[in-house]
C-alpha cells in the first residue's frame, strides 16, 4: 500500500512583487480565491538615515566642493 501524502492544515506562500501600485488588486485577487484567510503585508523597515546616506553615496549622489564658498555659491545659485 502506498503512503498518502497528508496535506498540512495550514501553510503559506510569499509572493514578490515588483510593481507596489498593483498590491491593492493582488491583495483582493488572493482574498477571492477559496482557503485564503489572512492577507498580510508586512512593512519595509525605515532606513536610518546613516543608511540612507550610504545609499546616496553607493548611488552617485554626491558633491564635492574645494571650499565652503563654492558650496555657500552653489546653494545661492
Amino acid at each position: 500500500m502506498a503512503n498518502a501524502a497528508t496535506v498540512p492544515a495550514k501553510g503559506q506562500i510569499l509572493v514578490d512583487i515588483e510593481d507596489m501600485s498593483l498590491l491593492k488588486d493582488i491583495k483582493k485577487a488572493i482574498g477571492l480565491m477559496r482557503g485564503v484567510g489572512k492577507i498580510t503585508v508586512p512593512r519595509q523597515q525605515r532606513m536610518s538615515s546613516y543608511e540612507r546616506s550610504l545609499r546616496d553615496i553607493e548611488e552617485g549622489r554626491v558633491y564635492k566642493y574645494e571650499s565652503l564658498d563654492e558650496l555657500i555659491k552653489d546653494i545661492e545659485g
